[in-house]
């Protein structure tokens, strides 16, 4: 062992009393408690949460208290209520949520291949891009009367307005994800020997998987939006449809439950996908 080792060896072997008094938590050695503070950050979200809740709902009474055409929480509970013990809102619950997951599932599954190849080929890109950004200037709305006359007015059109508003939503932020790949980290991997397809799978992918998953969110958004209107078409079950039917007779707690309901399913299946992202992107830096 060379002298520098030797002094570098003796260094390492002295501790500094304060760094080890950190270490310890305290002089008789106990750790410093990390745990319960970690616990308090965790719920405060939630406690914020509740209150936010709390100060709408009573916002909202306070509106209807003061003459507002609005129905008070307790009669959209007691029509909720009946909704559910008739079996109504669980019939247009599943129909609903049955449109909005299979037109977000095909729209995804479409879309994240398709921003791949934007981000990654310039010649898909070039004979892709214009068809993409032609298409997000016209909303999903439109696509409607078109798709009643070629697609008949079963479920088909319903579903294709749905998964055409998660696909816009979801491959241009595939394709940024791609285009943002730090190019660095591909060169040192092409001079590590790497081919495309390594480079692809275990360099683009996992970077570009955060914005996939922003994405995928967006695009829940954009189907739930758009479920309104698709079920305008001709359907008979749905939260859309119960809404509409409900305006004709100015039944505004209906409406109001409705409303509710989409909020609470969007709001749940947006938090799987926020877990879904803290898993797959547990390497990425939060504040």
């Amino acid at each position: 062992m060379s002298v520098l080792d030797k002094q570098g060896a003796a260094a390492s072997e002295q501790t500094d009393p304060a760094s080890a008094s950190d270490d310890a938590g305290g002089p008789d050695g106990s750790k410093a408690p990390a745990e319960p503070r970690r616990a308090g950050r965790r719920g405060l979200p939630l406690l914020l949460n509740t209150v936010s809740v709390t100060l709408g709902i009573t916002l909202w009474w306070a509106l209807a208290a003061a003459g507002f055409k609005l129905p008070t929480p307790p009669e959209v509970v007691s029509r909720a209520g009946t909704l559910i013990e008739n079996g109504t809102l669980g019939e247009d619950v599943v129909a609903s949520l049955t449109r909005v997951l299979i037109g977000f599932a095909l729209g995804t599954a479409a879309a994240v291949p398709v921003g791949f190849l934007m981000g990654w080929y310039g010649v898909a890109r070039g004979l892709m891009e214009p068809w993409i950004q032609f298409f997000r200037t016209v909303p999903p709305l439109a696509i409607i009367p078109l798709a009643v006359v070629v697609m008949g007015i079963d479920e088909t059109p319903k579903i294709f307005v749905i998964f055409l508003a998660a696909f816009l939503a979801c491959v241009i932020s595939t394709f940024q994800g791609v285009v943002n790949v730090d190019r660095t980290l591909i060169d040192a991997a092409r001079v590590l020997g790497a081919k495309d397809a390594a480079i692809f799978a275990r360099v683009v992918v996992p970077a570009s998987t955060p914005f996939i998953l922003v994405g995928m969110r967006v695009g829940l958004g954009s189907a739930w939006a758009t479920l309104v209107a698709a079920e305008l078409i001709a359907a008979q079950q749905g939260l859309g449809y119960r809404m509409q039917s409900a305006q004709l007779y100015y039944d505004l707690p209906t409406i109001f439950v409705g409303l509710i309901s989409i909020g609470i399913l969007g709001l749940l299946m947006d938090r799987i996908l926020l877990l879904a992202e803290r898993k797959l992107t547990g390497w990425q830096e939060r504040r």
